[in-house]
């Protein structure tokens, strides 16, 4: 009775004191600016031929009134990004907007990411040297036309140093179906947005997927100099900003990644490439990890059905509070509710994956990514 207790004592906690992780957020259109500042992209992309065109010309065609320019950094592709990025450009008819930089051999102490993204910057500076504000997205990401005028426009109504949106994963095999709502609902429980935005909290993340950030704010930090050996590194980007300033964190609508996970197995090797990261490669943390997720959507249901009595009760109110907080992500995914009661096993998926990363942690193999292994640090 007592482990049931605690459940639902646990669940009453999370829908109501923390951070409204689970509501679908509201947005209020933020006023344009007097005045539009310059904005640069910087891409980094490494063997992205499958999605760079459709990045490119998303980000050719933006409904933007000032002016965007974009840094890709070619990092050593084998299969012509490059060049596909060069003819989206120009079929857009937007050639002098795109800079395309071959990326150098990755020195150490740096992850491939960041250290392509520190070329870009650099590049970005010589290009562009007017942007107020740098976007940092990924290669994969097709953005919604409206995108980069709404971000300004929130970045300059607010204050903000640095505004981020997590974008629209792709919900169409069944093993998408299956987990990538429930991605984005643990995201949203380990960093309430929320509390992302108050400036009163230390909760600071991002979605590097598309990241813009206030070019003053950036250098103020050293560029991303400072983060160079992080594999999260949005989360760690957000985390160096927030003390100097403001930071907001949000879903979006329309700007959409362009990656497909074909496969529970493809699913599983992205969390588990980072997962053990995220925890400090602390044995103590993955302990912690293991025992909490499977006291908040283990036990309920095991309760409900093969517990007894005032047991089974509990364990039954938890699972059906687990279900309500569930429900406006798979609303959002345009996904049955009947999806909702089997968010344990989806838990329990995420769970494995998470034992998976520090076993590969373990075993010299964390971080591995298009051909490299980068350990890093949380």
């Amino acid at each position: 009775m007592l482990l049931g207790l605690a459940t639902v004592a646990i669940w009453i906690y999370l829908l109501t004191r923390h951070g409204n992780f689970w509501r679908d957020p509201v947005e209020i259109a933020p006023p344009p600016p007097s005045l539009w500042p310059d904005i640069v992209a910087v891409i980094p992309a490494r063997d992205e031929a499958d999605s760079i065109a459709d990045t490119i010309t998303s980000l050719m065609a933006q409904h933007y009134p000032g002016r965007l320019s974009i840094v890709l950094v070619d990092d050593q592709s084998s299969d012509g990004t490059a060049d596909l990025a060069r003819k989206a450009a120009a079929q857009a008819g937007a050639e002098d907007r795109l800079t395309i930089l071959s990326g150098e051999s990755l020195p150490p102490g740096w992850v491939g990411k960041m250290w392509a993204v520190n070329q870009g910057l650099a590049r970005a500076a010589e290009t562009a040297p007017d942007a107020a504000f740098v976007l940092l997205t990924d290669a994969d990401i097709a953005h919604a036309p409206d995108n980069v005028a709404q971000l300004v426009a929130k970045a300059e109504a607010r204050h903000l140093d640095l505004a981020s949106l997590m974008v629209e994963l792709n919900c169409f095999t069944f093993a998408e179906r299956a987990v990538i709502p429930a991605f984005v609902y643990f995201f949203r429980m380990l960093y309430p947005f929320d509390w992302v935005a108050d400036p009163g909290r230390r909760t600071a993340a991002a979605a590097g997927g598309c990241m813009l950030v206030r070019r003053s704010a950036l250098d103020a930090i050293g560029g991303v100099t400072s983060i160079r050996d992080r594999l999260i590194d949005d989360c760690a980007l957000a985390a160096a900003l927030k003390p100097k300033g403001r930071i907001w964190l949000g879903l979006a609508d329309g700007t959409r990644s362009l990656r497909v996970y074909p496969e529970l197995s493809d699913i599983r090797a992205m969390i588990a490439r980072s997962a053990y990261t995220q925890l400090r490669y602390s044995p103590l943390m993955l302990v912690g990890t293991v025992l909490g997720l499977s006291l908040i959507f283990l036990v309920p249901p095991w309760l409900a059905l093969f517990g007894h009595g005032t047991g089974a009760l509990f364990g039954l109110i938890a699972w059906v509070m687990m279900i309500i907080s569930v429900a406006p992500m798979l609303k959002r995914y345009r996904r049955s509710l009947l999806w909702a009661p089997l968010l344990p096993l989806v838990a329990l998926f995420y769970l494995v994956a998470t034992i998976e990363s520090a076993w590969a942690h373990w075993n010299g193999a964390g971080g591995a990514w298009k051909g490299r292994v980068q350990g890093g640090h949380a």
